[in-house]
């Protein structure tokens, strides 16, 4: 936005007038006086220069996230850590702020000649220098606006949940403005040297001329600020709402929606996308419905998903011994062999990030140990935010949610300061216990390469195997209807060689063990789920109120926040929307 060819500088060392290119009237500086650019764009100028760098720094960590990312993880040891999603939208607001303020000014200022398009035609009218480097800086000037009203448009559809393409094109448009921030250096030293680079820090009144309109300032600074509000206004009065009526009779948990609780509720739709797998987009719908009677409430989720997938870790026997099947097991990344999932997020907090909880980079505390798989924690500054986990293979056929929470960061052990043992910071278990196991013993980072110590082996391996149906370890198999990918205490015993030796090298095992009850808090929440034609539906119900400070309760008159993520087959990288879906318990 600064001025390139000295139209507005009028100060001490005085002006004098000329003829532009296009024949309209132009100020100068007098000869040997510094170049000077009037306030109100050095002020846009700056404000526009904050935006976009924070816009930027942001959107390279967001876009560093995903495992195929390249251009924006050369840059991660100088991107900002924690939680970036409110710097990334606040800067894109800013930048909205700017440019309706900047394209006003310069209309009522009657200094709209200095970008016109018309002077990139000196290229092909004059060899002279200085003006070829006008004509650069105001073609980059149109290449900027070109940048800005694409990431502009691309980055509204990815705040509304569509992805696919549009991620593309948003990553392309944010990496030009990399290309034009050099190229505009470039160009401004090329026409004026070291001065024409000092002259955003040099600002004079505005020369005004008879193309001049009244308080153009006022008036643009006006419209900015309402164009701000105006989408802050639009954002928040468009947000789904999902209403929990009340029913007289509840609907019956078996994973179908055909029960008269559900024909009369409403159906909420929230677009997630940028996750791993499903089917190559990343992207899938989940429809949300919910109900309530006197002592509980029933929510319905039903979202695409291509592939039912419960193999969570499957172990192996082979030549040497039990081997873990796995891809990044050791860092707690896996994105192949793996069950399916969906989380459920409730905060009393619309912050950006899930309420706030998410915090992204490698090691977004200074004080915690570094996340095992470098992409950064979940937790919260203050209030808990209420996290149900349905999973495939360890209880979501059982009829059981994991009741989970984000909180502040908790201390970490002796063995997760080493870095042998993954700490989750502010992402933890209601008090309690689960029911789900691991058949293996964990290996710190740079383990799982070789052979796994096994904890129980089936009494009857023939009839665990049979459990398993079709056995296909491809990342994109179909676990068949009815599959148990998970071994119970009671078909199974403890490892021993003898039950070792009768089980023949290529057995493939579950690398869960269910052992014991759900106790406490963490057995809250209960589900039954159902896959069919591409599409898991589950049914979920838990107390309007438990009484734990660690949930939180569906109270008439407060509204809760509520964000889902949907995992096809993958440990952490899932899905995501932006906007949080409001609750509220009629």
């Amino acid at each position: 936005m600064a001025d390139q060819s000295g139209t507005t500088a009028k100060h001490a060392q005085g002006v004098q007038r000329r003829e532009g290119i296009d024949g309209s009237a132009q100020f100068q500086t007098a000869k040997g006086a510094p170049p000077r650019t009037d306030t109100m764009t050095i002020v846009l100028h700056w404000v526009t220069a904050i935006g976009m760098v924070a816009s930027l720094v942001t959107g390279l960590r967001i876009a560093a996230d995903n495992p195929r990312a390249v251009i924006s993880k050369w840059f991660e040891p100088i991107l900002p850590q924690g939680e970036i999603w409110t710097v990334h939208f606040v800067a894109g607001l800013a930048l909205f702020f700017c440019a309706t303020a900047y394209a006003l000014y310069m209309t009522r200022s009657g200094l709209a000649n200095r970008i016109s398009p018309k002077r990139v035609q000196v290229f092909m009218l004059t060899n002279a220098s200085k003006l070829r480097w006008n004509a650069f800086n105001v073609s980059m000037n149109w290449l900027f606006y070109a940048l800005v009203a694409v990431l502009t448009v691309t980055g509204v559809t990815l705040y509304l949940g569509y992805g696919g393409w549009i991620v593309v094109i948003h990553n392309v448009a944010a990496f030009g403005t990399i290309l034009y921030l050099l190229a505009h250096l470039v160009g401004h030293f090329g026409y004026g040297g070291l001065p024409q680079w000092l002259r955003v820090f040099r600002p004079s009144r505005l020369a005004r001329t008879a193309a001049t309109r009244r308080w153009p300032i006022l008036i643009g600074t006006l419209a900015g600020v309402a164009v701000a509000i105006g989408l802050v206004t639009l954002d928040l009065s468009t947000r789904d709402h999902l209403a929990i009526g009340k029913v007289a009779q509840p609907p019956k948990l078996d994973g179908v929606l055909d029960d008269p609780a559900w024909a009369n509720a409403k159906v909420v739709s929230v677009r997630t996308q940028q996750g791993e797998n499903l089917g190559g987009s990343g992207e899938s719908t989940v429809e949300i419905r919910a109900v309530h009677d006197d002592k509980n409430v029933y929510f319905a989720f039903r979202w695409e998903d291509p592939t039912r997938s419960l193999r969570r870790l499957p172990i192996i026997k082979q030549q040497d011994g039990w081997h873990l099947v796995h891809d990044n097991a050791d860092i707690a990344d896996v994105m192949l062999n793996y069950e399916d999932k969906l989380a459920i997020l409730f905060s009393t907090s619309d912050a950006f990030g899930g309420g706030g909880s998410t915090h992204m980079g490698p090691k977004p505390l200074a004080d915690k140990p570094a996340p095992l798989h470098q992409r950064g924690y979940h937790y919260t500054e203050g209030d808990l935010a209420d996290l149900w986990q349905w999973k495939a293979a360890r209880g979501g056929h059982l009829g059981m949610i994991d009741d989970q929470y984000f909180g502040p960061p908790r201390a970490a052990t002796e063995a997760e300061n080493a870095g042998t043992a993954r700490h989750q910071a502010g992402y933890w278990n209601d008090p309690g216990r689960a029911f789900y196991v691991y058949n293996y013993k964990g290996q710190p980072p740079g383990g799982y390469r070789g052979t796994i110590e096994v904890q129980r082996l089936p009494t009857d391996w023939k009839a665990t195997e049979a459990k398993l149906g079709r056995v296909d370890l491809s990342p994109e198999a179909v676990d068949p209807e009815g599959a148990q990918w998970w071994m119970t205490e009671a078909e199974t015993a403890p490892y021993s060689k003898e039950l070792d030796a009768a089980i023949p090298v290529g057995t493939v095992l579950p690398g869960v063990l269910i052992m014991g009850n759900y106790e406490g808090d963490r057995a809250q929440v209960h589900g039954t789920p159902k896959w069919a034609d591409g599409h898991w539906t589950l049914e979920v119900t838990r107390a309007l109120a438990t009484g734990s400070q660690f949930d939180q309760d569906f109270v008439p008159g407060r509204p809760l926040y509520m964000w889902v993520s949907v995992f096809d087959h993958n440990q952490t990288r899932h899905t995501r929307h932006v906007r949080p879906v409001v609750v509220e318990l009629d």
